[in-house]
């Protein structure tokens, strides 16, 4: 089994996710091969994104934070801005069909995508600063558009999780389906999608991205300040947290500086 499965059925590109040992959190190879096929679906109806192993995404791998290589982290957080550009930039439908947590950058990828499809033992919410990172790409500027300023800065901020009826009453999702009956409820909608004319579905898509453009030059300068941020005291914190399972502590070691400074003094 590759780390990325990359099936056509019909006229419909699948794309899975398969490393759940550690929740289908991606590298850099996994986000290239997903930004291929996304881009090479321009002849297909439409595009579905999932998981395997009872988890859908939890973003860009951490194992890289706790002792960061600048070069391969610059490379791994632009491959994931490619990735969402590549979901919106695509002529044809996105779906994401949700099984599982969607964390961090995989919920950002839901944020991305045209619709979402998903059971009722899913979960969805953000990552970032609870281990030394930030939503910038989706969480921080686009989904304000589909859930609200407060409510995006709720899931942003404070990195709440949320159950899927949640997530379907905030309008993240577009629909809840029963635990094992996600395909059928994707074929559905696939079969919905493939009654309809692609060449108005694209230009329908295109312009309903508008938002998404908006997002544009936030997303980039987010990044850049991402980049700035690499090898930072928080970010080996959160990232050692989240390794070793216990909480981090971004306030200790700063405590403790400053009170060794004012000994000094």
């Amino acid at each position: 089994m590759t780390a990325v499965e990359v099936e056509r059925r019909g006229p419909v590109v699948w794309i899975r996710i398969a490393r759940p040992d550690r929740r289908n959190a991606y590298d850099l190879d996994m986000a290239r091969t997903m930004i291929s096929a996304v881009e090479d679906a321009a002849g297909a109806d439409a595009v579905v994104l999932t998981g395997t192993g009872g988890a859908f995404c939890a973003g860009g791998a951490l194992d890289q934070l706790g002792d960061p290589d600048p070069v391969a982290l610059r490379a791994l957080f632009t491959a994931s801005h490619r990735l969402v550009h590549a979901i919106r930039a695509c002529p044809r439908p996105v779906l994401a069909a949700v099984d599982g947590a969607a964390a961090g950058g995989g919920n950002e990828l839901v944020v991305a995508c045209d619709f979402a499809i998903a059971t009722r033992r899913s979960t969805f919410g953000q990552t970032g600063p609870k281990v030394g990172s930030a939503g910038v790409l989706g969480a921080t500027n686009l989904l304000a558009v589909q859930i609200g300023e407060k409510r995006a800065k709720e899931m942003a901020m404070l990195c709440r999780r949320y159950t899927a009826e949640q997530a379907l009453a905030l309008g993240l999702v577009n629909e809840v389906v029963d635990d094992g009956a996600l395909d059928e409820a994707v074929g559905r909608w696939l079969a919905e999608i493939h009654r309809l004319s692609p060449r108005y579905l694209e230009i329908a898509k295109i312009s309903s991205n508008q938002w998404w453009h908006q997002s544009a030059d936030n997303m980039s300068s987010g990044l850049g300040m991402l980049l700035q941020a690499v090898g930072s005291e928080d970010m080996r914190e959160g990232a050692q947290a989240f390794l070793e399972k216990r909480a981090p502590d971004f306030r200790g070691g700063r405590c403790a500086a400053a009170a060794d400074e004012g000994a000094e003094q």
